[in-house]
């Protein structure tokens, strides 16, 4: 009899263990992401191809508190209105971001991008040069043509409060789960 309560107990251990260990995980992923990262819901295709609507994604809300947005990161940045957008990064603070002909221009010398990223059928604000101050990004989605971004004056020049974090990792739609890469 003894026998078969040391076999009831060691079930009943290695029931337990598997129980705290997947609330364990469940607590640790629930705080990564709702303590560190947070989540968006893509709006609308203005970052088409890499982003649709309706995707959702993951930010890291602490990717800017160590380092700054560097160029052609994906980024949330929260309007003045307070809806939340995702753009790129293409004009760093002290820059001057032109688009001539269709084309991007940093501090005169044509931006290197690739995909494409260079171009642009409408030009808006930055058809004249756009100084960038010391803590202000211009920010371009990357369906040029489907963009509510920098170029215009309902977004303007971003300021680095505004953003709040590097958009990283997309969740839903499940079948397009993956790693979002700046370049």
């Amino acid at each position: 009899m003894e026998y078969f309560m040391n076999e009831d107990t060691a079930w009943l251990r290695r029931v337990i263990h598997w129980v705290v260990d997947v609330v364990v995980v469940i607590a640790l992923a629930w705080f990564l992401v709702y303590g560190f990262c947070g989540q968006v819901r893509i709006l609308g295709n203005s970052m088409q191809p890499l982003l649709d609507a309706e995707d959702v994604v993951l930010v890291n809300r602490l990717a800017y508190d160590l380092g700054k947005p560097k160029r052609f990161d994906v980024v949330v940045f929260e309007r003045e209105d307070r809806q939340k957008n995702v753009k790129r990064v293409i004009g760093l603070p002290g820059e001057t971001v032109q688009i001539k002909g269709g084309l991007v221009f940093i501090d005169d010398e044509l931006l290197d991008a690739q995909d494409n990223l260079e171009q642009v059928s409408l030009a808006g604000m930055a058809d004249s040069p756009v100084k960038l101050g010391e803590d202000e990004y211009f920010l371009l989605g990357d369906n040029r043509d489907s963009s509510e971004d920098s170029r215009f004056a309902n977004i303007g020049n971003v300021k680095q409060e505004q953003i709040q974090g590097k958009v990283w990792f997309r969740i839903l739609p499940l079948l397009k789960l993956d790693l979002i890469r700046s370049r």
